[in-house]
């Protein structure tokens, strides 16, 4: 019973830490200014979209007539789609669609590395003609005033770095609607936490930078052993040279969409493969409340374990936290879900709890045991 008590109050304790956290985040979020391009703006700034593609033959076309029905200047536009090796037709399909098509087996830096899409970048942006750099991916779909959201952004504020939303849509069961709910939360986390400058995070899916900006901070350098990360730590490298510079792009209009992840093994491949990267992040603050919740979610489990066991008041030592954590994800989901006009989505919240707490127990886990994943079916690491 010692070691129920202690797990229990342990659990009350990081109940109430993730209150705060929830409340930090919801006033940071609340108080961070919408971005509008402005009235009668003209663009005037180049733009290279990269997008790195491997076996995307199914998305590519649909990506790509989003980005070609831009509302953006065709003059001052150019997409580089670099192809990873793919075995379907993904490179000659892009080619007929238009698009600038590079081979990454061409690249000589590529031949031996596990870290294929910075590479991919890498490769992008040294043919990349276009003052401002912005990456999604094959399997996204652009919104029609995108690259002019990103261009104001960029030319009003002199960014060094933009992070924008990117959400999933589409959903078929429960599993891609947790996922849903899930993600808009994580953009919540993204915008606060870059307009606080308590923690930067991104995707990949939705950035934009100034080609000179990458080549300051000499790139993805420092970090290319990772398969993945192409994304967050070149945000806190950018952030680290330039702080007063970042910037998240608030506004449901700018948000790409793509689709959830159709099966649990799919989606647990992915999120391990975004946790082996946690403990590399230059900014500790992330792993912090990474490794917060992780233990928050051990602790409702064997809090919960322990009043099967014990019964009696070893009830309040689960539910309270519990109750803690359904209340404070209910209004910081129900935040995200009203900004993003998707309501609906909060009728999946109570089973996405449950998934919450189980895939975060699971993932944060195998993160820190496995280090080699399946990613667009290679072994990384």
């Amino acid at each position: 019973m010692f070691i129920a008590n202690i797990v229990g109050l342990f659990s009350i304790v990081l109940s109430i830490i993730y209150i705060f956290i929830i409340r930090f985040y919801l006033n940071a979020w609340s108080q961070l200014e919408s971005w509008e391009i402005p009235v009668g703006f003209q663009a005037e700034t180049s733009i290279t979209i990269i997008i790195p593609a491997r076996n995307e033959a199914a998305n590519i076309v649909a990506c790509l007539d989003s980005i070609f029905q831009q509302s953006y200047p065709a003059h001052l536009r150019e997409i580089i789609v670099v192809d990873d090796h793919s075995t379907d037709p993904t490179a000659l399909i892009a080619r007929e669609k238009g698009a600038t098509v590079l081979s990454l087996a061409d690249y000589a830096f590529a031949k031996s590395t596990a870290s294929f899409k910075k590479k991919a970048i890498e490769y992008a942006l040294q043919h990349a003609s276009g003052q401002l750099i912005v990456t999604t991916d094959a399997d996204c779909i652009v919104p029609h005033q995108w690259l002019a959201y990103l261009s104001s952004l960029y030319e009003h504020k002199k960014a060094k770095f933009i992070a924008a939303p990117v959400n999933f849509h589409q959903e078929t069961n429960a599993l891609s609607y947790f996922q849903s709910l899930d993600f808009m939360g994580m953009m919540l986390i993204t915008g606060a936490g870059i307009s606080s400058r308590f923690m930067r995070m991104c995707n990949g899916a939705n950035l934009a930078y100034p080609k000179e900006v990458f080549e300051q901070v000499n790139g993805f350098e420092g970090n290319e052993h990772l398969a993945s990360g192409d994304d967050m730590f070149l945000l806190q490298k950018v952030a680290k040279a330039f702080p007063n510079d970042i910037y998240f792009l608030k506004n449901v209009s700018a948000t790409v969409l793509t689709t959830a992840k159709s099966s649990w093994s799919s989606f647990l491949q992915q999120r391990i493969r975004w946790g082996t990267k946690s403990s590399s992040y230059q900014e500790k603050q992330v792993t912090m409340v990474l490794a917060l919740v992780f233990f928050f979610c051990w602790s409702l489990l064997f809090s919960f374990l322990f009043a099967l066991i014990f019964g009696g008041p070893y009830w309040f030592f689960f539910a309270f936290p519990f109750l803690t954590k359904v209340i404070a994800d209910y209004l910081f989901l129900g935040t995200a879900a009203r900004f993003f006009k998707r309501p609906q989505l909060m009728n999946h919240f109570f089973i996405s709890q449950f998934y919450h707490i189980a895939y975060i127990i699971l993932v944060g886990t195998l993160s820190n045991l496995i280090k080699t994943y399946t990613w667009k079916g290679r072994q990384v690491k």
